[in-house]
């Protein structure tokens, strides 16, 4: 993001309280250590001269919400200027100063006349570019056009869980006209992808990249495991969900009916979250998975589907005011047609967490 996408224009008296309010926060904030401009720019991912520019008092251009979020964590916590100027992420904040991060946040986003309870969509996005990141369909499914070596060479015909792709690459796309929005198989992702706001589809057992965000999905209480019922010969191989709560272990299934040949998938489960991102704290991690490819579809459309995405966002944001969550959903399958999860049918959440629940033991 360009300096200039990370600003945005307020009246001269609006900008010239906020300029004050952060010239103040960096040289009195801690007044045994006053911090240079050049270190918080280092840390947030501006230039010092950005920095400058916001603190101005003549200048009408001021830092967007994203980027007072980043001096709000900056500011939340000294360990941000021990070392190298860096941005302290939740799960290494102690309580103290999760709760100086939620006071900054309050304040200097009330500066520049947001709420800090009000959240852009889940897939807008304030800055880019974002990564949409997607498993890659085992050779052996591929059709004839996935091979280089093919003179009509089709690349997305090695990509798995293409509904979704295509579903949710269009709408990020017109969510953020502005914003560079890709997408990578998961074995051609590179570390500059990670950083970026991440959008894994699929499973860790098709989507490699799962693998490199595990660390940070062990938060959740949420897994996958192979189906003892279900082997890699059959063709309706999945990995099927397992959660823990307080109390117990449960695993969550797809329904199917009828047998053999009339055999018909009637209900995937699918994971919803956003927490995030490790390999960098001011970016997301949103994750869409499921058990089989209508899982997926279903994490998608559950934001993206203009019948019902404007009822789930604000559930959302009501129910999870700091933006992150992790939902494991029904998604029902009706001949052969994958419908968008309603998460305000209680019946369709199948278990729900958020980082104040903790993971259990």
């Amino acid at each position: 993001m360009s300096d200039e996408e990370a600003a945005v224009a307020l009246s001269s008296s609006e900008a010239a309280d906020l300029a004050g309010m952060l010239r103040r926060l960096r040289e009195s904030h801690w007044p045994d250590d006053e911090v240079t401009q050049g270190q918080l720019a280092a840390a947030i991912g501006v230039t010092a001269a950005t920095i400058s520019t916001w603190e101005s008092s003549k200048s009408t251009k001021s830092p967007n919400a994203e980027r007072l979020r980043a001096y709000a964590r900056f500011f939340a916590t000294r360990r941000s200027i021990e070392g190298d100027p860096r941005l302290i992420l939740d799960k290494d904040l102690d309580d103290g100063e999760l709760a100086e991060l939620r006071r900054l946040e309050s304040q200097l986003i009330g500066a520049l006349g947001g709420d800090t309870n009000e959240r852009p969509g889940i897939f807008t996005f304030s800055s880019g570019p974002v990564t949409i990141i997607c498993p890659e369909a085992p050779k052996d499914v591929r059709g004839a056009l996935a091979s280089r070596n093919a003179p009509n060479f089709t690349k997305l015909q090695q990509y798995a869980d293409l509904d979704a792709l295509i579903e949710i690459h269009g709408h990020v796309r017109a969510m953020n006209p502005s914003l560079d929005v890709f997408h990578r198989l998961a074995s051609e992702a590179k570390p500059d992808d990670l950083s970026t706001h991440v959008i894994l589809l699929g499973g860790v057992g098709w989507n490699k990249a799962s693998r490199r965000f595990l660390h940070a999905l062990e938060q959740m209480p949420i897994s996958q495991i192979n189906d003892p019922d279900l082997t890699g010969d059959d063709e309706d191989y999945g990995e099927i969900f397992r959660a823990r709560d307080s109390d117990e272990v449960k695993t969550f299934r797809p329904i199917w009916e009828g047998t053999d040949e009339d055999r018909e998938l009637t209900e995937d489960v699918a994971l919803l979250a956003r927490i995030p991102n490790p390999f960098n704290g001011t970016r997301t991690l949103t994750i869409c998975n499921g058990v089989h490819s209508r899982g997926v579809l279903g994490a998608v459309r559950c934001l993206t589907d203009a019948q019902i995405r404007d009822a789930n966002e604000q559930f959302l944001a009501d129910r999870y005011p700091d933006g992150r969550f992790a939902l494991l959903l029904r998604v029902p399958v009706v001949e052969n047609e994958t419908l968008s999860p309603d998460l305000q049918n209680a019946e369709t959440r199948l278990f729900e967490w958020s980082p104040e629940d903790g993971v259990p033991a």
